[in-house]
């Protein structure tokens, strides 16, 4: 066991590694106009840069979440943060569009196996209840704030030393997070003998997610008539079959029991539409910074300072909050407040608008995004037992970025509606109010979120938590 001192630095660990998790999907986000330039990525393949990261994260979650279960978690955190290192040292050295591509859906499949890795720890090294809370704060903190500050850091990076440095920063960080883990974390058990992996499930879910997160990120940048719809339709099948593979196997992948726990099943459905709803908000606030204001990759990176601390200091409060009131109270609140920022948010952008407009807006808006943040995976682990932390993880982390690609796939259509064809002021204006649309939707999206989330047990129900650990 792990005495008080150790805790506290194996949870200061664990939210470094979330922040590095958090830090670098967003960080190439101001470097990809420069990347296109000096690496010759045709137009319509740049957003690769982004998706190629993404696609293998949502794709290989459920299988990185049952690896930290079945061959241990501290293996697993070591491994991830390892892929991470390499990956971005391949990534900043990358001379072709194919080689940096490639470098990041190595770090998509690197966060795939870090991120269960990371929640089934503190699922397991600290108990349910106020101790579980504070750990979730501190790593909703630096997990919220970290996507901000990634925009930041890449403003940064980019302007003063160039695209590389936003890949190169990760290897120093991933060394330091590798050493620490082999330190700190409790060493893991032998790999069980009476458990085997469940190969077929691991191909025809990870296939599937895959090819379902390759389509909702294709289609809107490229149209859905090339390989879009086969990719959506073959992942729907792999799905199916991966559901009756799993029925039958006697060691699931994802053993389905683990549906009848209403805690996790109400999380991941609330962690999914969190996504799809907050996430593509820093994507349509980059455009606006960027293609209405006419920002530079710094002022960009500057102007997320306001949400960046708002966001941490929502993360930090919504642990206690949460402890005094109720998880599910306290989430269904804090999305509440987060509809409210991202409302304002939306009525405050103009094409004349000045960044003290939008201050009152993100503030709010980060506030009540930290918190939830925070909140709703304490929530969805709240009852599953011990050995299935990991893949309870990888399942809510799964929705998470399923609901990224769906939120940013569907609201970006609709914010690009009436676009084409202009230049100058016409594009400006017409990029702003589809922008405030989107976001105003994007808030009335939020308000169905927490009404969800007020729909979970304020305990998890114990023959269902029994069945799952037998």
């Amino acid at each position: 066991m792990l005495n008080i001192h150790n805790k506290s630095l194996v949870l200061a660990l664990l939210a470094f590694a979330q922040l590095i998790i958090a830090i670098d999907y967003t960080i190439v986000f101001v470097a990809v106009p420069d990347i296109g330039r000096e690496l010759g990525f045709a137009a319509h393949n740049l957003q690769w840069v982004v998706s190629g990261y993404a696609v293998a994260f949502g794709g290989f979650l459920l299988l990185g979440g049952r690896m930290s279960d079945l061959l241990g978690r501290r293996r697993m955190f070591t491994l991830g943060l390892f892929l991470y290192g390499v990956s971005s040292l391949a990534g900043g050295f990358a001379t072709s569009p194919e080689l940096l591509v490639g470098a990041r859906a190595v770090q998509g499949f690197g966060g795939a196996v870090l991120a269960p890795a990371v929640l089934s720890l503190i699922g397991t090294l600290f108990a349910e209840g106020r101790e579980r809370n504070r750990a979730f704060s501190i790593w909703g903190a630096a997990g919220g704030s970290g996507m901000a500050l990634g925009s930041l850091l890449g403003g940064v990076l980019t302007q003063s030393f160039g695209w590389p440095a936003v890949f190169f920063v990760n290897v120093p960080l991933a060394a330091v997070g590798v050493v620490a883990g082999l330190l700190l974390i409790p060493t893991d058990a032998s790999a069980r003998s009476d458990r085997r992996f469940d190969v077929p499930g691991a191909v025809t879910a990870t296939a599937g997610i895959t090819s379902i997160v390759f389509a909702l990120v294709q289609g809107p940048a490229t149209g859905w008539s090339g390989l879009s719809v086969p990719a959506a339709v073959v992942g729907v099948v792999l799905l199916a079959v991966f559901a009756l593979i799993e029925i039958r196997s006697a060691d699931p992948l994802m053993p389905l029991r683990l549906l009848g726990i209403r805690n996790l099943r109400t999380g991941v459905a609330v962690i999914t539409l969190f996504a799809a709803t907050f996430g593509p908000l820093l994507y349509f606030e980059t455009v606006y910074f960027q293609d209405v204001h006419g920002y530079s990759a710094l002022q960009t990176g500057l102007a997320y300072l306001v949400p960046t601390v708002a966001i941490f200091v929502g993360a930090n409060l919504g642990g206690r909050l949460a402890t005094r009131f109720g998880l599910h109270l306290t989430l269904a609140i804090s999305l509440g407040v987060g509809a409210v920022g991202t409302a304002l948010l939306g009525f405050g952008l103009s094409t004349s608008a000045s960044y003290a407009v939008l201050i009152p807006g993100l503030l709010i808006l980060g506030l009540g995004q930290g918190s939830s943040f925070t909140i709703m995976y304490a929530a969805a682990s709240t009852g599953v037992a011990n050995e299935y932390q990991g893949i309870g993880s990888g399942m809510a982390s799964t929705g998470q970025q399923i609901g990224n690609a769906v939120g940013l796939a569907i609201l970006v259509a609709i914010a690009n509606q009436g676009v084409d064809g202009l230049t100058g002021d016409a594009l400006r204006t017409a990029t702003t109010h589809g922008l405030r649309v989107a976001v105003l939707l994007t808030a009335g999206g939020i308000i169905l979120t927490a009404a969800l989330a007020l729909t979970a047990r304020k305990t998890p129900a114990p023959a269902l938590v029994d069945a799952v650990s037998n």
